[in-house]
């Protein structure tokens, strides 16, 4: 029978992948379509991936799949067979990474987006809040590409809604794009809605990482009444790439936030973020090494060198204690969602 779960530790796994030699491919996609028995895909999925030595995060819902791998370069064309001879996964658009390792090499697992493959079965594969049965996804806006996207954008009368959370946003964006300023996705909907009210009658074109949360926010304006609505193709990744191979004008600006240990690509040279801790010009974010907290926050280089990777003074005081002393620390902690915002969270020398 076989396994349809990684049995080696993560300290193992992550050894394996930073010796490896070969470079991998880094990818993503997404499809809302119905999948009748979740499980089953997902264990057949699983046994086909595995055996190609694919790392990554897959989620599976009745509603569809969304996924983030990363797979030996040896290995591209079977993944793509796999993928167009799955059901409900052909003529597949997969968007490749604009990079397939961090540019700062300062990640667990040197740089490399993946080191474990996880398939997990879930209500949704982004989880949205929608609680309203009259609410369907058949019902999108329009899809833009890249050259579309341009075009539109420049229009008076288009409104650019970036539908990532505050942090992705910070370190980069497009021009002119609004923030809807929230942690979540969930969050993030209804708070479009009551930001845009006043705005139904105009172009609305809304863009995300990849295209799976603009895709269902676009179809969620709709059925919030609003007329004009667009979302971006593929998302920033594809949009990225578009634009440097066709030679097309790129209107966006610094890093492109992504959900894997790379925690993100550069898209352009420009720094528009700053250090959470001295206010330098920065945009790589990092967890705060101290177990006890992992706050995930924007640290430059000088200030990763004197707080030893944390996010204060005292996080560095306690990552210094012996491990057993760390532990007893961490006792009964719940850290939550860890995330810095500007606007609700300080930290002793943040």
């Amino acid at each position: 029978m076989s396994v349809l779960h990684n049995r080696h530790s993560q300290a193992e796994l992550k050894k394996l992948l930073v010796e490896e030699k070969e470079p991998r491919i880094t990818v993503s996609f997404y499809r809302y379509f119905f999948i009748e028995s979740p499980v089953d895909f997902r264990n057949d999925l699983y046994k086909k991936l595995d055996a190609l030595k694919v790392f990554g995060r897959i989620y599976v819902a009745h509603e569809g799949i969304n996924a983030q791998l990363s797979f030996p370069e040896s290995n591209a064309v079977a993944f793509k067979n796999i993928i167009e001879n799955t059901t409900g996964l052909e003529g597949l658009r997969l968007n490749t990474a604009v990079q397939h390792e961090a540019a700062e090499n300062m990640r667990p697992a040197g740089g490399k987006s993946f080191w474990v493959l996880k398939i997990k079965v879930r209500d949704k594969i982004v989880a949205d809040g929608i609680t309203d049965e009259n609410f369907n996804m058949a019902n999108k806006g329009s899809y833009v590409n890249a050259d579309e996207f341009n075009k539109l954008s420049d229009d008076e009368n288009t409104i650019v809604v970036d539908m990532r959370n505050h942090y992705e946003y910070e370190v980069g964006r497009f021009e002119n794009a609004i923030e809807i300023p929230s942690d979540t996705f969930r969050q993030q909907l209804p708070m479009a809605v009551d930001m845009l009210k006043d705005k139904k009658n105009k172009n609305i074109i809304m863009y995300c990482t990849g295209g799976i949360r603009c895709e269902k926010a676009s179809a969620y304006m709709l059925h919030n009444g609003f007329k004009n609505v667009y979302h971006l193709q593929g998302g920033i990744i594809n949009y990225a790439n578009k634009v440097k191979e066709k030679g097309w004008p790129n209107k966006f600006h610094g890093k492109n936030f992504v959900f894997d240990d790379r925690l993100g690509e550069r898209i352009t040279d420009e720094v528009i973020a700053t250090c959470h801790q001295c206010g330098a010009g920065a945009d790589t974010h990092t967890n705060c090494l101290n177990d006890g907290c992992h706050l995930l926050f924007i640290q430059c280089e000088k200030c990763a060198q004197e707080y030893n990777g944390c996010c204060s003074a005292e996080c560095k005081r306690i990552f210094a204690l012996p491990a057993e002393e760390q532990k007893e620390l961490r006792k009964g902690i719940d850290k939550g969602n860890m995330i810095f915002n500007k606007s609700r969270m300080r930290k002793p020398d943040l």
